[in-house]
């Protein structure tokens, strides 16, 4: 669930990644917990575990940590690699849902589990549910009648475990040595429902392999389990669940089982804070605010079972029957996967938290990070309420009384200290943002709350106290020092950090005018004319857009030093000075980089318009995909993290062609291929309908995440689920056309393939749905919720001969493209006639 940690379903059918407490926590397993089946026929028991063969690390895994485990050990025994389990199987893995398919000759059933967890767009809360659901179904392949039962076992994860029956079926597992209240508190529910259903709440305590191997001799017997109880807490007991049930010669039978968790209470486990009496700070996770334990969301999610599996599944049929090229679909499905991953927490009043990413046993980079951030754009169509929290916690705690924003905040929300240095694509990235969630909604009162806000921030750039001088004469051009998402800072003007200034300018234009400060309006516009003109012709060399600095000017650098020492602390001039060569470091400079023109990218999703000039940018696009894409790596040299390697292909962070000097110690990561920099370059490739070179780009990535060598829902960059790769979601909206304004009641479509029907999903706050467009009729169908608006664009509609709502005539208006109904919302289906 979203916030509320998750536990891997390999493509085996193995359990691993068990990241439920509250922390990143790779490759580990807890105890034997897996799902296994038995058939029983007149000839006899046939048990198998509901797995592959084991895939990997056959020789043991490294770094084990006990004894006489590890390398050199063969796969541990609870991975069940040792017993009998199924000779072929397949995994589809369309996210949100898995369906694993198993055969083998000596067993007579196929068999399948679907996995999920909730993932319904504008359902944050059954979207953020703790918990993991299987349906696994056994159909009878024999002429017989066989009686099956699959069994979920499941380890109590705590050092002092206690187990209990619940009253209406299902075991609930405790961690009896902690109060509630404490951080080390955590329970979990697993419930099974079916025919026939029962459950062991203990397996047999003893050492060596006593439980495991009495477990699976009870399972294969005619007696079945034992009803086995202690009196003592124990040690990450066992317990299983089952179901039971008969079945003819061709038919099937269904068994569900929901596993749950509950772990309340979070602190800061990275940088830990105490209170007077030197306990840890802490605070209770949102989903511990709707459910007081795992007995009560296992509970809601096995009553709502029904309901919850079909709203999911009726998002993943309409994403993935998106008209779109298989790479992009992929990408734009999968990434999402980074919502329900430990990446992401829901603090106490639900709003969203985000890590960059996860290390193995730690966080990535705390704080929401604000420029990483700023490439996501999955949460803020598919779950508006959630991203609109992250706007709004921004603006309350990183904040400066300047105007200046820290980029990420430390936890507990209010904790005094962080990084003070601000960030100009972050800061920038914000203002944008807001005006996307306002649009979004159409919440003028939300606007207005923020405002004040984001005007300040806005300012900061040409503000007297920004001792980093942005834009201190205030002609619309960003220079000074300028913090970025590539982890140091520019001494120049960029039309990377100047395009997404433009576009904060353009945004905070248009929300101006609209409360009524017409003046501040017309000043920003002003800017941003301004501005656009300089970088027209100051930052395009005729081939790509650029950095203008002289690298060889020190006193760029030594202007502002005391401002770093300020701000963040050490000596600048020794951190970008190379007195070897007698250059700034970490510059640009007349590179071809990869962002040079995501301002565009932002625009084109948010409604912006032009930031760039037309003719330029497309001229930038053919030397860009020219250069910086790299069919492959076999002879290209990468001093910095290997995220492409081999025959790989993808697209590097900046390139040095035509004779273009490189700085002898250029731009951080310069030689990388990091994913959401290649998706946000390939929209902005979709959006001016060159669709062969950014498919190219999607699958320079999508195939190195084939799920043979890299996980297909775990793209990493600064570690694992990392959320910048969530810029693929955009690849819909752009494709679509996708317009929106709901302060006017609008939605629009314009898709960039126009020679065939286009199909895709959008959403907005309140309502989801479907779109079909071709030249002669517009098919929008609300899926879910009731949407506000009743003014369409359809631009490549030409006159409208006729409009259904809910397949009867509606009366209408036409002109310039758009249609106007009477009916302010709009539920069900419009059919729009050319």
């Amino acid at each position: 669930g979203i916030g509320s940690g998750s536990v891997g379903f390999t493509g085996e059918g193995r359990f691993m990644d068990w990241e439920i407490f509250n922390r990143p926590s790779k490759g580990s397993d807890n105890g034997y917990s897996h799902i296994a089946v038995r058939a029983e026929t007149e000839d006899g028991i046939i048990c198998k575990v509901l797995n592959g063969d084991m895939q990997k690390d056959l020789m043991g895994h490294y770094k084990g940590d006990l004894p006489y485990a590890g390398y050199g050990y063969g796969p541990r025994t609870n991975t069940m690699a040792g017993f009998s389990h199924f000779r072929s199987w397949e995994f589809d893995g369309q996210f949100p849902m898995a369906k694993l398919s198993l055969t083998d000759p000596d067993f007579p059933a196929e068999a399948s589990v679907a996995a999920f967890n909730p993932f319904i767009p504008n359902d944050s809360k059954n979207s953020s549910i703790p918990g993991a659901f299987f349906e696994v179904t056994l159909k009878n392949k024999t002429a017989k009648t066989v009686t099956y039962t699959v069994a979920f076992t499941l380890a109590n994860p705590f050092e002092c475990s206690r187990n209990s029956r619940l009253a209406d079926g299902g075991v609930f597992l405790m961690n009896a040595g902690a109060d509630p209240a404490d951080v080390e508190y955590g329970d979990m529910t697993v419930k099974a429902q079916g025919a026939e259903t029962g459950e062991q709440v203990y397996w047999y305590r003893g050492g060596w392999q006593d439980g495991i191997a009495t477990y699976w001799r009870e399972f294969g017997s005619p007696k079945g389990f034992s009803d086995r109880s202690y009196d003592t807490d124990g040690k990450n007991d066992h317990c299983t669940v089952w179901v039971k049930e008969t079945v003819p010669a061709g038919k099937a039978m269904t068994a569900r089982f929901v596993m749950t968790w509950n772990v309340p209470n979070c602190y800061n486990y990275w940088n830990p804070l105490q209170d007077e009496n030197g306990k840890h700070v802490s605070w209770k996770n949102w989903y511990a605010t709707q459910w007081k334990d795992s007995r009560e969301s296992a509970a809601y999610s096995m009553g709502k079972w029904d309901e919850l599996y079909s709203r999911t599944d009726a998002f993943r049929k309409a994403l993935w029957s998106s008209t779109v090229d298989p790479a992009v679909i992929d990408a734009a499905a999968s990434t999402l996967s980074v919502l329900h991953s430990v990446t992401v927490l829901r603090l106490e009043d639900g709003t969203l938290y985000g890590w960059e990413g996860a290390m193995e046993r730690v966080g990535s980079c705390e704080g929401s990070c604000t420029h990483v951030w700023n490439y996501a754009y999955a949460a803020c169509f598919l779950f508006p309420d959630l991203e609109r929290s992250m706007r709004e916690v921004d603006y309350k705690v990183n904040l400066q009384p300047d105007g200046a924003m820290r980029f990420r905040y430390p936890l507990p929300v209010g904790r005094p200290g962080g990084w003070k240095m601000p960030c100009v694509d972050g800061q920038m990235g914000g203002i944008i943002k807001v005006y996307r969630e306002w649009k979004l909604c159409g919440d003028d009162a939300w606007l207005k709350k923020l405002w004040p806000d984001v005007k300040k921030s806005l300012e900061f750039a040409w503000s007297k106290e920004n001792a980093l001088e942005w834009d201190s004469d205030k002609d619309g051009v960003l220079e000074g020092r300028q913090h970025h998402t590539l982890d140091m800072e520019l001494f120049g003007p960029s039309s990377w950090l100047e395009g997404l200034y433009l576009a904060a300018l353009k945004a905070g234009a248009e929300m101006a005018e609209y409360l009524g400060e017409t003046e501040s309006a017309a000043e920003y516009m002003e800017l941003f004319r301004k501005g656009q003109k300089w970088m027209e012709e100051n930052l395009f060399n005729g081939k790509w857009y650029f950095q203008k600095v002289d690298l060889n000017d020190k006193s760029r650098v030594e202007k502002y030093n005391h401002a770093y020492e300020t701000l963040q602390g050490g000596d600048s001039v020794s951190t970008y000075w190379n007195t070897e060569t007698g250059e700034i470091k970490y510059q640009i400079g007349e590179g071809s980089a990869i962002d040079q023109m995501l301002g565009q990218w932002h625009a084109v999703l948010c409604g912006l318009g032009d930031i760039f000039d037309p003719e330029n940018r497309r001229t930038a696009m053919d030397s860009l995909y020219r250069n910086n894409y790299k069919p492959t790596f076999r002879a290209f040299s990468n001093p910095w993290r290997n995220y492409a390697v081999n025959d790989d292909a993808g697209t590097v962070i900046c390139d040095y062609p035509d004779g273009a000097y490189k700085p002898t110690i250029p731009i951080p990561y310069c030689e990388e291929t990091m994913h959401g920099f290649e998706y946000s370059a390939a929209g902005l490739f979709m959006s001016e309908g060159r669709l062969d070179e950014a498919v190219q780009m999607v699958k320079g990535v999508r195939d190195r995440y084939n799920g043979k060598a890299r996980n297909p829902f775990n793209e990493i960059e600064c570690g694992n689920n990392y959320a910048r790769s969530m810029a693929a979601f955009g690849f819909l909206p752009i494709l679509a056309g996708f317009r929106f304004d709901l302060t006017k009641g609008m939605i629009g479509f314009a898709p960039v393939e126009k020679e065939k029907t286009f199909r895709t999903v959008w959403s907005v706050d309140g309502a989801w749905g479907t779109v079909e467009a071709d030249r002669e009729h517009v098919r929008i169908e609300v899926l879910e919720g009731s949407l506000r608006a009743n003014r369409f664009e359809l631009p490549d509609l030409r006159e409208i001969s006729a409009v259904k709502v809910n397949g009867a005539q509606a009366a209408f208006t036409a002109a310039n493209g758009a249609v106007v109904l009477e009916e302010k919302t709009l539920s069900g289906v419009l059919e729009i006639f050319a």
